[in-house]
């Protein structure tokens, strides 16, 4: 059986800095405890937008710049960086909460054997779940978790909120 870990968007704009909390700044140790430790294939996800995210559908919504491509703040934490980079990972870049891209790129991988995907990252009630369930729609069969102490939401409540959510759709949290 294959092994899949996803690592959802631990970049700087969400841990420490534009939409950094101090719930994410605390998973960091885990999460890169979970990667060093990880024994299969890894994949990361960037938050990436442009210039132009103002005038995006996301930014009239939530109009704070943030993961812009090429900025400091789109880039992965640095305790997080070297971890991936010392494993080995794909780098799937987003534009959006979850990544259309991941589902292709995982069932190419798996090759046609069996396998499981686990999740990691920020924020839970937001990047982490949309990705959850679009890995779930694609792999009903597949046994999905999520490492809910690898992971933050916006508020406490939303991270438990968005755990229940998974749960309900037989993801393992």
């Amino acid at each position: 059986m294959k092994h899949f870990l996803v690592v959802v968007d631990m970049q700087k704009d969400f841990i420490d800095g534009a939409l950094g909390t101090a719930e994410a700044v605390a998973i960091v140790p885990d999460a890169v405890k979970k990667i060093k430790g990880f024994e299969g294939e890894i994949f990361a996800t960037l938050d990436t937008h442009f210039e132009d995210y103002m005038q995006t559908a996301e930014g009239k919504n939530l109009p704070v710049p943030h993961c812009i491509k090429g900025t400091e703040g789109w880039a992965f934490n640095k305790a997080v960086a070297a971890a991936l980079e010392e494993k080995g990972f794909t780098a799937v870049e987003k534009n959006t909460f979850g990544s259309v891209e991941l589902p292709g790129l995982i069932a190419e991988r798996a090759d046609g054997e069996e396998f499981d995907i686990e999740l990691i990252g920020l924020c839970t009630d937001i990047c982490v779940v949309s990705n959850a369930l679009l890995l779930k729609a694609h792999f009903p069969e597949a046994p999905i978790a999520v490492d809910a102490q690898c992971c933050a939401g916006v508020t406490t409540q939303a991270h438990e909120a968005a755990l229940a959510t998974m749960r309900s759709c037989q993801i393992k949290c």
